[in-house]
């Protein structure tokens, strides 16, 4: 988006002048034809960062959560509902809002509505905070003239989004909590206690058994060669960050968690939720099949199954069905198949999407239980089998100790 100055003459002959966003010359004299001016002179100006009002540091400090959003949305949706002008909303919308970032978009926001942009462009124009999903559905309200209803809907996804991903972190803090807490004891009786067990045993000229001597080898490892140690884990740390910041990396990233044994079906089941519940939506406001695709392939959350999204809008604008193309996807299960192919023949996919929707929402519960329950046996048995491992190498020395004492 370009920023053109301009000058001009109104209905009455007044000269008027201003600044406005359009993607051409011809875009911005169309606006402003539009607005009853004539063009005297436009003149392309520098783009502008739509978060250009608040610093760099402001934007890191104080990121727009989903939470931020859903309050937005809903504050946004009840002042429309009532007839409260843009403009207006938008003012009361600013003083309402606490987040320094979301405060700048809404300002940007009211800037252009009254440079004659429509609701959508003013969204777009902010779009490092309002996903593509997020302004084809204000399009696509906008277009039909149910923005109030499509508003509603918006706000069930954002809070369905939300839920969905607070319960998978949920499921996943306690495992990754244990496994640390375990990580983090290991080097600890490694670093600081077993070396000073093995300077008494060797005092005592004992013959050390193979945990104890396996524990010594490692300990020797870490103290002799620890620089090289951390310096291959920072490069494999970086080496990592970047790779997965590259097309490839991410899709070999995300391939990799849904496969992963037990959390591969949790991560299917809630991009299937995430599936269902947004193409619902799109289809609910009018927003075109092959359109709909492409947003699904930008907000699924996983490039592996994005990279299907891709090849299904390919064979759909070869004059396939969407049941069709998705049989012959890969990590979409036989039911949401089935059933998207009844929601088509009956003219009611949305109704089926809303089912399928809710199905997996409660798969995911039920698969968050069930990963919880199937890893708490193996925590267990590697808590078990580190605390044994250190008490064998421990206690046989001490044990032969008080074999010679006697």
């Amino acid at each position: 988006m370009l920023k053109y100055s301009y000058r001009g003459i109104d209905e009455e002959g007044k000269k008027v002048s201003g600044l406005l966003d359009a993607d051409s010359p011809e875009a911005a004299s169309d606006m402003l034809l539009k607005k009853g001016y004539i063009p005297v002179s436009l003149r392309k100006k520098r783009s502008v960062s739509p978060a250009a009002d608040i610093s760099l540091l402001s934007r890191l400090l104080h990121p727009v959560s989903t939470r931020d959003l859903i309050v937005f949305t809903k504050q946004f949706r009840t002042m429309f509902r009532t007839g409260v002008p843009l403009l207006e909303l938008f003012h009361i919308l600013e003083k309402q809002t606490d987040n320094p970032n979301l405060q700048a978009a809404v300002r940007s926001m009211s800037r252009n509505v009254k440079e004659g942009h429509s609701l959508h462009d003013a969204f777009r124009n902010n779009s490092h905070i309002f996903s593509p999903l997020y302004c084809s559905v204000i399009h696509a309200g906008e277009r039909s003239g149910a923005l109030s209803d499509v508003l509603s809907r918006l706000s069930y996804i954002l809070e369905h989004e939300e839920r969905i991903k607070s319960d998978v972190k949920s499921a996943l803090w306690y495992p990754a909590y244990v496994i640390g807490f375990l990580g983090v004891a290991f080097f600890v009786l490694l670093i600081f206690v077993i070396p000073k067990f093995v300077g008494i045993f060797r005092a005592q000229r004992l013959t050390l058994p193979m945990p104890t001597r396996i524990c010594l080898y490692m300990y020797q490892a870490v103290d002799q060669y620890w620089y090289i140690l951390l310096g291959g884990i920072f490069i494999l740390i970086i080496f990592l960050y970047f790779y997965i910041k590259t097309e490839t990396g991410k899709y070999q990233r995300d391939l990799l968690f849904i496969r992963l044994p037990l959390l591969g079906s949790l991560f299917i089941k809630g991009a299937m939720s995430r599936f269902a519940s947004i193409f619902q939506i799109l289809q609910y406001s009018g927003v075109s099949v092959l359109e709909s695709m492409g947003i699904l392939s930008d907000t699924i959350g996983n490039t592996a199954i994005s990279r299907e999204f891709d090849k299904i809008r390919q064979s759909i604008q070869q004059g396939n069905t969407i049941a069709e193309t998705l049989r012959s996807a890969r990590h979409f299960p036989p039911m949401v198949i089935n059933m998207v192919a009844i929601g088509e023949k009956t003219e009611k996919l949305d109704e089926m999407l809303a089912e399928i929707s809710a199905h997996y929402d409660a798969e995911v519960e039920y698969a968050m239980k069930g990963i919880t329950e199937s890893i708490t046996p193996f925590l267990t048995i590697a808590i078990a089998f580190v605390v044994g491992f250190f008490a064998l190498a421990i206690f046989l020395p001490m044990w032969d100790m008080t074999k010679i004492a006697r």
